[in-house]
């Protein structure tokens, strides 16, 4: 027999050439992409909209027929955002609070999830589902509460009190999420770090860290996100001008028989974009930080 033998085939079958076959489109792939069309077409239109307002003269924003793009299109909302209100001291006070309580919660839980994950103690169990349970609980239900301690502490309308507060919503949530990612990380790595010299803390920081660093910007800008964007903790513990916070601003501009539908919108969109440009310019880290912690080997 030849080195070049062809395999046998049973009769009456053709063997097709290699890197010609195609794959035929069957009619669930055909509806599955239109329904994944459509549904990105309704996820799109109300930003689409709102940029659209943002963007149109304050004097056509209610002109009928609707407009579904701008025959003028202005500036003066934005103009009108940054010149007849404090909207750039709104956007600081958000920065710095969602900024510091971002950072400290995720320092936090990335101590409290190396615990959690490293060490064994009898009330381990009990701790993650509290942990847990906590996410379930409306954030409002708290809100009486919350704001009879907050003004016994003397830290209503006060940046430091918001950030304490955010800083104690967001250690549970990230504190689970970064301990799938102590899981998946050998603890032989560790071990060899303190063989070398290290303490565990300096384990921690010079071994364990570098290897987390995907996670842990992923829970950073969660936890960031989850403080730029929160609304009713804002509303009921910040009062003055001076201290208010974007998204507290953004319900300023509801009044009682009237709703300033381009400035609210110019406001969303500047209020959008920097989330925006975080999650562009890290969205390496997050995927790698989400699949990181998602499976253990």
């Amino acid at each position: 027999m030849s080195a070049t033998a062809q395999m046998v085939l049973p009769a009456g079958t053709r063997q097709r050439p290699i890197g010609r076959r195609k794959k035929k489109i069957s009619g669930l792939g055909i509806l599955r992409f239109v329904g994944l069309a459509v549904w990105l077409l309704i996820t799109l239109f109300p930003l689409y909209w709102i940029a659209l307002t943002s963007f149109k003269a304050p004097a056509t924003v209610n002109v009928y027929p609707i407009e579904y793009w701008p025959s003028q299109p202005s500036m003066q909302n934005y103009a009108n955002l940054f010149e007849t209100s404090s909207f750039g001291v709104f956007l600081a006070n958000s920065a710095i609070v969602a900024l510091i309580a971002g950072v400290t919660s995720t320092f936090i839980a990335l101590l409290s999830a190396f615990v959690i994950a490293r060490f064994e103690f009898r009330s381990k169990g009990a701790v993650l589902i509290a942990f847990l349970l906590t996410q379930m609980i409306p954030a409002f239900i708290a809100l009486g509460p919350l704001y009879s301690m907050m003004a016994d502490l003397g830290l209503v309308d006060n940046k430091f009190g918001l950030i304490l507060v955010y800083v104690a919503i967001c250690i549970p949530f990230s504190t689970v999420m970064l301990r799938g990612f102590f899981e998946n990380v050998p603890v032989a790595l560790e071990e060899a770090a303190m063989i070398d010299g290290c303490s565990r803390l300096g384990a921690l920081f010079r071994v364990l860290v570098p290897v987390m660093t995907p996670g842990i910007i992923a829970a950073f800008i969660f936890n960031f996100v989850n403080c730029w964007n929160e609304l009713f903790l804002s509303v009921v513990l910040m009062h003055s001008e001076e201290n208010r916070t974007v998204p507290a601003a953004l319900n300023g501009f509801i009044s009682t028989f009237n709703v300033d539908w381009g400035s609210m919108s110019a406001a969303a969109v500047v209020t959008i974009l920097p989330t925006m440009v975080l999650f562009a310019l890290a969205s390496k880290w997050i995927v790698q930080g989400l699949t990181a912690g998602a499976v253990k080997e």
